[in-house]
């Protein structure tokens, strides 16, 4: 999938791909050792930030959400920047429209 996705086809990707949630050994270039490193590297290169703020907004529970919006996302993503999120544990959560790891 070319860049420039909507948020429809953003969540479709991330359901597309469910069956390979956390399979961080198929990602072929990692930037890390560690899962959700990789996935906070690669989301800080597409959307860097200002500087000011954590990429992680939120906690409730065993959940992490990610101050990450679906909809700069969906303009810079493709689809195999999601599937490699997805294979980190990076999940989207379509009642808070946000990106979120479970601990």
């Amino acid at each position: 999938m070319k860049k420039n996705m909507s948020i429809k086809q953003l969540i479709a990707t991330f359901d597309k791909y469910e069956d390979e949630y956390i399979q961080f050994e198929n990602i072929v270039n990692k930037r890390s050792r560690r899962p959700d490193m990789h996935a906070f590297i690669v989301l800080d290169e597409l959307l860097p930030g200002d500087g000011k703020g954590d990429l992680i907004s939120a906690a409730e529970h065993d959940q992490f959400f990610l101050d990450i919006e679906p909809e700069a996302l969906a303009r810079v993503a493709t689809e195999e920047i999601i599937l490699d999120l997805i294979r980190c544990g990076v999940s989207f959560d379509e009642e808070n429209e946000s990106l979120f790891l479970f601990t």
